[in-house]
């Protein structure tokens, strides 16, 4: 298995990835050298020749790691919000080891009676074609949550992102304080 994110892994199996931050899906070949520059939320940020790709959780048996078998709908802890909450820490900006939660990114969240979920949420760069890989991302894991019910994750751009918005956490993970 391999084990070292600073090491070149031969692909295993043909694989679907994600190109940072243009979005767009690609499929990586079966052979191909990569090397992991972030592994975490599950999904792997990787490179390859010269280009950044996402490789989601699912797809891990590709770069030779297991899949975590995950209960559908598992019992989480804490109330239903705090367990959304807890669901959006483990979304990652592909390039940025920091959660979206820490990133500032998440701009309102709400819960009606009936467990529908609402999410606004921006990115760090309106250009950037990552946004519905994320906002995708955000849509399935809070789906996976029991008390779930219909999940809406919409991007805004305003108010435009800073670095004002991330949390003190965030920016002592990434050298700013």
């Amino acid at each position: 298995m391999n084990q070292s994110q600073n090491e070149s892994i031969r692909l295993l199996r043909d694989v679907d990835a994600y190109v940072i931050p243009a979005g767009d899906e690609v499929k990586l070949l079966a052979g191909n050298l990569v090397k992991i520059t972030q592994s975490l939320g599950g999904n792997y940020t990787v490179l390859i020749n010269g280009n950044l790709v996402q490789i989601r959780e699912e797809n891990a048996d590709a770069l030779g790691f297991k899949i975590s078998k995950k209960e559908n709908k598992k019992k989480h802890e804490g109330t239903f919000e705090q367990q959304i909450w807890d669901q959006l820490k483990t979304c990652y900006d592909p390039e940025i080891p920091v959660n979206i939660v820490e990133l500032g990114l998440i701009y309102d969240l709400q819960i009606e009676k009936n467990n529908d979920v609402n999410v606004k949420m921006t990115l760090t760069a309106p250009g950037c074609g990552m946004g519905p890989v994320l906002t995708e991302e955000v849509n399935r894991k809070i789906s996976g949550l029991n008390d779930s019910n219909n999940v809406k994750v919409e991007l805004v751009w305003e108010p435009q992102w800073n670095r004002d918005m991330m949390s003190e956490e965030a920016q002592l993970e990434l050298g700013m304080l």
